[in-house]
C-alpha cells in the first residue's frame, strides 16, 4: 500500500513539474529559432537551425538594455529597503504588546491584497503632481507599499518562534538591546529574512502593471513593461522570437537564485527559526 501511494505521489509530482516546465522550454525553443520562423512555416517544437541572432538583437536594442538596468536597480533598492524596514517592524510586533496589534497585522495583509489596478489612476495623477512620474523613486514607493505588508507578516512569524530567553540571556551577559538584536536575534531569523528578501525581489523583478502605467520613457521603464513595446530587429519581422529571447534573459536571474538558494528558501518557508 505504501509503495503504491509513493508511486502515485511520484507520478503527480512529475506531471506537475512537466506542466510547469513546458512554458519555459517552449520559450527557450522559440528564442533560438530564426526570426523568419513564422514566415518560413517552421512549426516544429525545437528549432531546425539553432541561432543566437535573437539574443544579439535584444542586447543591441537600447530599449532592452536600459530596461534591464532599471529592473536590477529598482528591484535591489526596493528589496533592501523592504527587508530593513520589515525586520524592525516585525521585531516590534513580535516582541511588544500594544493595543490593536492584531488589527494592524490584518490591515497590513489587507493592503497587500488590494488590487493594483485600483491604485494606478490615483498614483498616476499624484506622481505627475509631485514630479516623480517616470522615475525610479516613483516605482520604488508603490513596490514598497505592496511588498512591506507581506514582509512584515512573514518576518513577525519568525521572530515569534525565537525564544525570548535567548535575548534576555545575552543582555544578562552584558549585551545592549541593539547588540542582542544584531548578534543573537538576526542570525537566528536569517532564514526568514533571506526568504522575505528573495520573494520581495521576485515581486519587484516581475511586476508589470505599475511599471507600465507609471513610466513613459526608458528612464525608469523595467523589463516586463519594456517587452510590450519591443518590435524586434525591424518592422518587417515578427518580434516573437526576439521577445522570447529577452524573456529567457530576464528569467535567468530568477532561476539561478532559486537553484543556488533553494535550501535556504525551503528552510525559511518551513522551519523559519529555532523552535522554543
Amino acid at each position: 500500500m505504501g509503495s503504491r501511494t509513493s508511486n502515485w505521489w511520484t507520478f503527480w509530482g512529475v506531471l506537475i513539474l512537466a506542466w510547469a516546465a513546458f512554458p519555459l522550454v517552449w520559450m527557450t525553443s522559440l528564442a533560438f529559432k530564426s526570426p523568419t520562423t513564422f514566415r518560413d512555416g517552421d512549426s516544429g517544437f525545437f528549432p531546425s537551425e539553432w541561432t543566437w541572432e535573437n539574443f544579439e538583437t535584444v542586447f543591441e536594442d537600447e530599449l532592452f538594455t536600459s530596461a534591464l538596468r532599471n529592473s536590477a536597480g529598482i528591484a535591489v533598492i526596493a528589496t533592501l529597503l523592504s527587508v530593513i524596514v520589515a525586520m524592525f517592524a516585525a521585531y516590534a510586533i513580535a516582541r511588544l504588546e500594544f493595543r490593536g496589534k492584531k488589527l494592524l497585522l490584518s490591515m497590513a495583509l489587507g493592503i497587500a491584497m488590494f488590487p493594483q489596478a485600483a491604485l494606478v489612476g490615483p498614483l498616476f495623477n499624484m506622481w505627475r503632481g509631485l514630479g516623480i512620474y517616470d522615475t525610479w523613486i516613483g516605482l520604488i514607493i508603490p513596490y514598497l507599499t505592496f511588498a512591506l505588508p507581506l514582509s512584515i507578516w512573514t518576518m513577525s512569524a519568525f521572530f515569534r518562534q525565537i525564544p525570548w530567553e535567548m535575548e534576555q540571556a545575552a543582555q544578562v551577559d552584558g549585551a545592549t538591546a541593539w547588540q542582542a538584536f544584531r548578534k543573537v536575534i538576526v542570525p537566528l531569523a536569517a532564514p526568514g529574512v533571506f526568504t522575505t528578501a528573495i520573494l520581495t525581489f521576485f515581486f519587484c523583478w516581475n511586476e508589470f502593471l505599475l511599471a507600465a502605467s507609471l513610466t513613459s520613457t526608458d528612464r525608469a521603464r523595467t523589463v516586463p513593461a519594456a517587452l510590450s513595446f519591443f518590435t524586434g530587429a525591424s518592422q518587417f519581422q515578427s518580434p516573437v522570437t526576439a521577445v522570447m529571447a529577452a524573456s529567457v534573459v530576464v528569467t535567468i536571474p530568477v532561476v539561478l537564485l532559486v537553484l543556488l538558494f533553494q535550501r535556504r528558501i525551503v528552510a525559511g518557508l518551513t522551519s523559519g527559526a529555532v523552535k522554543g
